[in-house]
């Protein structure tokens, strides 16, 4: 990992320093390409997602209170939003995040997983080193594959500002 950039001051758990590896994407920059999983061995590549705006949900894991919080929350909000891809990723195995999904009722959403070579959190700038989970964040995607929204929630262990990120896609999504 010698050649990705590593990002301090940017990110803490409970006041604690934390280093985040990747880009620090910004507004108007190409999404990168990235590989994500909905199973074992079952990829899913960003491309399938071209030509469909695409907010994308990211949190450390569906274990904890924020992030099923923050999943529930967007859950909801994909059930008013047709014609936009809403994805949540974060580091769980499949497995783990099919049994949060079920038990959470999350139908409006797809929960796809970045644990086996962390390409999402790497490609977006996003991949916490010391606790390899990814760094809480949202990122709306044009269907011109250009950044048009970042929000990354500087403290792990922070709510994002929902109605931040939801305003901006009305925005772009029209």
């Amino acid at each position: 990992m010698a050649d990705i950039q590593e990002r301090k001051g940017i990110l803490t758990l409970k006041g604690n320093p934390v280093t985040v590896l990747g880009p620090e994407l910004k507004v108007g920059d190409g999404a990168p390409a990235f590989t994500v999983y909905k199973g074992l061995g079952a990829a899913v590549e960003s491309g399938e997602f071209d030509g469909k705006t695409r907010f994308i949900s990211v949190v450390p894991s569906l274990d904890t209170g924020i992030c099923d919080a923050q999943t529930k929350r967007f859950n909801d909000e994909a059930a008013k939003a047709a014609g936009v891809a809403w994805l949540t990723i974060s580091v769980d195995t499949p497995m783990a995040q099919g049994r949060w999904c079920g038990a959470a009722g999350a139908q409006n959403i797809k929960v796809l997983s970045d644990y086996m070579d962390h390409s999402f959190g790497l490609a977006f700038g996003v991949y916490v080193k010391e606790l390899g989970v990814l760094q809480r964040s949202i990122f709306i995607i044009g269907p011109d594959n250009k950044v048009k929204y970042v929000q990354r929630v500087p403290e792990i262990a922070q709510h994002p500002d929902y109605d931040a990120a939801l305003a901006e896609l009305k925005k772009v999504a029209g």
